[in-house]
């Protein structure tokens, strides 16, 4: 397919039939690549289709077993990391890694801050060309401020601050709004744009179709390791795109079955955690699908977090099935038949070091034991069963959990807790960072758990998936819940409205 750019410029940095093997795994199979100067170009793909794989071929990571990498038109070798970034590639993740007692310029120049007479640190030359890098972005952010209690949208705006003071010529942007507010998001956009226009290549890696019609020329398209396509954004549908990346038509992406409510199984009355928030109150019936939705920072995970009892709080209580649940005590909320998905899979919902059946069988140690030690081939067969019924995607059951990729990570959350036989599945989050096939499975899954009667409590940033999935939407705002709306009257204007304190319940 033609570009542009191909009669003109050659493309700053290309890749031409690299492969790439780990093991028996093929992770890339013969995948061309190219980058053009003022262009922003998409990858997307599932989760193990290879995307990780190519970005770390691009940023000096890897090394392709065949293949060629291409700068500037000419065959480059890079040796690690290093040997790209000198030649001004810059990789932006998903969640950023900067130094929290530091400040925004010392996180910029680390290891290579500006020197007066005698070695002295200019922290005045440091300031100033810090500010003429965020000038640059078009945004303003205090050079002297600590990297501690910046938001995630700009430790972004750092890191991409950062690569730019290498002179980088080519961004990677590694799913840069998955924690990010709609309003995020729009700032970032035009930084990108920004970067675009100053020349900058731009690769921007999204589950978000909508986000890559919206900011992206070009998008290249993985499968099982295979170049699938590259071809412009323009003239594509999202169900195109779509069914690039999943190798089909995906049927629905929000299949809600219609359910009537039954009882009430979770309670929460005038919940408060002084500072965080403030008399909450709500009940989910068996079978319902509550949304918990409100912009980042308003306090809904915060509230979950209290209601499972991982945080104690100040006021209120917390009733399942009937039964009041003592405060902070999340061992007596498992036996009541409650389960927390949580936000950071990485982080809370996984022991990424463990194999992927000890992770699964976690919560039932005391059912797979024999007078007090573990029956390994019971927690093996537990594991497999649910490894099984949720289609998680594995070489072996004993692989370390940290080898899977991240969609296939949230299905073994998923299957920790939904082993556990819960009356009340509380989900933060549930599809964030995982490609839209997954993502449809999970709420799949999620539809079929609220039509056996479970009651569920999903919290998510992705306004669509609480509009699509919800029975009811609650809505808070500053840590106070502002709204509750019925499926019927859920709309992208109401629900915003109420989470930015425009509308009261």
């Amino acid at each position: 397919m033609t570009h542009p750019s191909d009669t003109g410029p050659p493309p700053v940095l290309a890749l031409e039939d690299i492969s790439r093997s780990f093991g028996a795994v093929r992770a890339l199979r013969n995948v061309s690549l190219k980058l053009f100067p003022g262009e922003v170009h998409a990858l997307a793909g599932e989760n193990g289709a290879g995307k990780s794989t190519l970005i770390k071929t691009l940023a000096g990571v890897h090394r392709p077993d065949t293949g060629r990498v291409l700068l500037d038109g000419a065959p480059v070798v890079f040796h690690g990391p290093g040997d790209a970034r000198d030649a001004g590639i810059a990789v932006i993740y998903q969640e950023p890694t900067l130094f929290p007692d530091l400040s925004i310029a010392e996180n910029i120049f680390m290891g290579r801050m500006p020197r007066r007479s005698l070695g002295r640190i200019d922290h005045q030359a440091t300031h100033v060309s810090t500010a003429a890098l965020m000038k640059r972005l078009g945004v303003t952010l205090d050079p002297d401020r600590p990297a501690r209690g910046l938001s995630i949208a700009d430790q972004q705006i750092v890191e991409i601050a950062k690569a730019l003071s290498f002179d980088a010529r080519v961004l990677i942007m590694d799913e840069p709004t998955a924690a990010l507010t709609g309003s995020e998001v729009a700032r970032l956009f035009g930084v990108v744009r920004a970067l675009r226009d100053q020349g900058a290549a731009v690769l921007f890696i999204s589950h978000r179709p909508a986000e890559i019609f919206q900011i992206c020329r070009r998008v290249t398209t993985l499968r099982d390791g295979a170049l699938i396509a590259t071809e412009p954004v323009d003239g594509m549908t999202e169900d195109d795109l779509v069914r690039r990346m999943v190798g089909r038509d995906l049927d629905e992406l929000y299949p809600k079955q219609p359910v009537t409510p039954g009882e009430v199984a979770l309670k929460v009355s005038r919940l408060t955690r002084e500072g965080v928030f403030t008399d909450v109150s709500f009940e989910v019936r068996r079978g319902e699908i509550v949304g918990l939705a409100g912009l980042v920072g308003a306090g809904r995970t915060e509230v979950a977090r209290a209601v499972f009892g991982v945080d104690r709080r100040d006021a209120g209580t917390v009733e399942v099935g009937g039964r009041a649940l003592p405060n902070g005590a999340p061992s007596t909320a498992m036996a009541a038949g409650l389960a927390l998905v949580p936000e950071d899979r990485r982080a809370q919902g996984l022991v990424m070091g463990m194999s992927i059946e000890r992770n699964i069988g976690l919560t039932g140690l005391r059912t797979t034991a024999r007078a007090g030690l573990m029956d390994r081939a019971a927690e093996r067969g537990r594991s497999l069963d649910w490894a099984l019924k949720l289609q998680v995607k594995y070489a072996r059951i004993a692989d370390a959990v940290s080898t899977l990729s991240g969609g296939n990570q949230q299905k073994v959350v998923l299957a920790k807790w939904l082993a556990t036989g819960p009356e009340v599945l509380i989900v933060d989050e549930p599809t964030r960072g995982i490609d839209v096939g997954t993502k449809a499975e999970v709420h799949r899954l999620l539809s079929q758990l609220a039509a056996d009667g479970v009651a569920v409590l999903m919290i998510s940033s992705d306004l669509p998936e609480i509009l699509g999935m919800a029975d009811r939407v609650l809505v808070m705002h500053e840590g106070r819940l502002t709204a509750e709306i019925p499926r019927a009257a859920a709309t992208e204007e109401t629900v915003l409205a109420a989470a930015t304190g425009r509308t009261s319940a």
